[in-house]
C-alpha cells in the first residue's frame, strides 16, 4: 500500500476517534471486499469469509481507539482477519475431521481453469508449497504488502518472511522447470 493510502487511512481513523462516524464507513467501503477475499483465501467458503469479516469489523470498531499507529490501519485489519480466518479453519477442521472435504472447492476451481496447463501447473505448484509459504506469497504478491507489513500481519520476523518467500520462489522455479 502506498504511503499516501496509509496516511489517508490514518486520517480516517483519527476522524472516527474524534466522533465523525462517516470516516468509519469510508474505511469499511475501502477494505470490506478486500478483507472478504483475503478471508476466503483461507476459508474457501464465501459465506464463512463474510461472517469472519463481519465479526472482525466489530472487533476493529471496539479496538480502534487502542490502535497506536493509525497509519498502519490496513496491516492491522488484515492481521485481525488473518487470525480470525485461521481460527475458523481450525474449528472447521475439527468439525470435518478431514482435510479432504475441506479442500473440495479446489477441484471446482481446477475445472474452471479448463485446458490451460500452465495455470493448472502453477496452481498445483503453489498448492505443493507449505501453508506458511502460500500465505506469505499471497500477502506479498497478491495483496501487495511490503515485507514489513507481512511481518506485522503474520507476527513473524522480516527474516522469516524473506526466507519463506525465497524458498517458495525456488520451489516454484524447480517445479515449473520440470
Amino acid at each position: 500500500m502506498t504511503d499516501s493510502g496509509k496516511i489517508f487511512d490514518g486520517l480516517l481513523v483519527l476522524q472516527y476517534r474524534s466522533g465523525k462516524k462517516k470516516a468509519l464507513s469510508l474505511l469499511v467501503r475501502k477494505y470490506h471486499n478486500r478483507l472478504c477475499k483475503h478471508s476466503y483465501w483461507y476459508t474457501h467458503d464465501i459465506d464463512a469469509s463474510k461472517d469472519v469479516v463481519q465479526d472482525c469489523w466489530s472487533i476493529i470498531i471496539n479496538k480502534l481507539d487502542s490502535l497506536k499507529e493509525p497509519n498502519l490501519f490496513g496491516s492491522w485489519v488484515f492481521r485481525i482477519v488473518t487470525r480470525k480466518s485461521l481460527d475458523y479453519v481450525k474449528r472447521r477442521k475439527k468439525e470435518l475431521g478431514s482435510l479432504n472435504e475441506y479442500y473440495s472447492t479446489q477441484e471446482i476451481e481446477e475445472t474452471k481453469v479448463g485446458n490451460n496447463t500452465d495455470v493448472r501447473k502453477l496452481r498445483g505448484a503453489i498448492q505443493d508449497l507449505t501453508k506458511d509459504q502460500q500465505i506469505v506469497l499471497r500477502l506479498f504478491y497478491t495483496e501487495s504488502y511490503s515485507l514489513n507489513e507481512v511481518s506485522e500481519i503474520l507476527d513473524i520476523s522480516i527474516g522469516t518472511v524473506k526466507s519463506r518467500l525465497f524458498h517458495a520462489r525456488e520451489k516454484l522455479k524447480m517445479t515449473l522447470k520440470k
